[in-house]
Parts: C-alpha cells; sequence; structure tokens
C-alpha cells in the first residue's frame, strides 16, 4: 500500500511538475504576447493555475516526506489503523462491507477505501477483530463488528510489531 501511495504521488508530482515548467509558461508567454494583462483572462487564468499547481505540487511533498516517516514495525499489528483492510458487519443494516483504511487524499472511493479523518474511519480506529463499535455517523448511531482484520505490518510481512 505504501508503494502505491508513493506511486501515485510521484506520477502526479511529474504531471504536476511538467505543467509548471513547460506547459504554464507557455500559455502565460503567449497570453502576454496578447497585450494588456489588465483585463487579460487567458493571463489571469494561467497566474491561477500556476499557484494552484505550486500549491499542490507542497502539498504532494509534504505527503512525501510523511510517508516516508510511517514505519509499519512500530503500527499496531492487532488493530485497525492506516492501512489496514477491514470486513465488518453492519449490526443495523445487517449487512458486510469490507474496505481499506486510507488517508483522506488518497482515497479513491470506486476501490474500496474509507478514509481515516471519516465517522466510520474515526469510529475503527484501534478496534480490534471481533470487537464491535459505535459509530456515530449523520444518519445516527450504527453498530458495527469487526469480523475480519488484516493491517498493514501483517500486508507487509513485518514481525515484532506492537
Amino acid at each position: 500500500m505504501l508503494d502505491e501511495i508513493r506511486s501515485r504521488i510521484e506520477a502526479e508530482i511529474a504531471l504536476l511538475t511538467n505543467e509548471l515548467t513547460v506547459v504554464l509558461p507557455k500559455a502565460i508567454k503567449t497570453a502576454v504576447e496578447h497585450g494588456d494583462l489588465r483585463e487579460n483572462a487567458d493571463y489571469k487564468s494561467a497566474l491561477e493555475r500556476q499557484q494552484f499547481v505550486q500549491a499542490r505540487l507542497n502539498q504532494l511533498t509534504k505527503r512525501m516526506g510523511e510517508l516516508s516517516k510511517i514505519d509499519p514495525a512500530a503500527m499496531p499489528f492487532d488493530r485497525v489503523g492506516f492501512g489496514s483492510r477491514v470486513k465488518i458487519f453492519d449490526v443495523t443494516m445487517k449487512e458486510e462491507q469490507s474496505f481499506t483504511i486510507v488517508a483522506g487524499d488518497f482515497m479513491d472511493l470506486d476501490s474500496d477505501q474509507v478514509s481515516l479523518a471519516s465517522p466510520i474511519g474515526r469510529g475503527l480506529l484501534g478496534a480490534k477483530q471481533g470487537q464491535e463499535v459505535v459509530i456515530h455517523l449523520p444518519v445516527g448511531e450504527r453498530r458495527f463488528k469487526v469480523l475480519e482484520l488484516v493491517t498493514l505490518p501483517q500486508q507487509l510481512g513485518v514481525s515484532g510489531s506492537k
């Protein structure tokens, strides 16, 4: 999972770096050639995009630094946390769900992922297999039982975790 996240970030960094150093300078140069910059929508748009791309690059660089600090050996081996694959049973709705717990900005809704920052992610954080938890959702209080749990250290084959 960590390698997948790193590669996604690296790919986005490469794409944005190209846009920042190649595409946007050309767009700005073309807009400048059109004359009066005070009322030039293309120029303003390119500058705004440039600011956005730079901010996103800063955010992604920070994320890469945070990822490098993650030590799977120091993560709990038996509790829900970042990277855990979880199968839960919704006691209220009488249905099972399976998903992976991820950081919010790495979430992919099509890949059965739940953000750590979401109510379900926060509610399951620290839960053990077999444990029942009560989570407060916008639709009301719900009970979930953790049926299966595979933590990130287990997925990576790390031994000696807490």
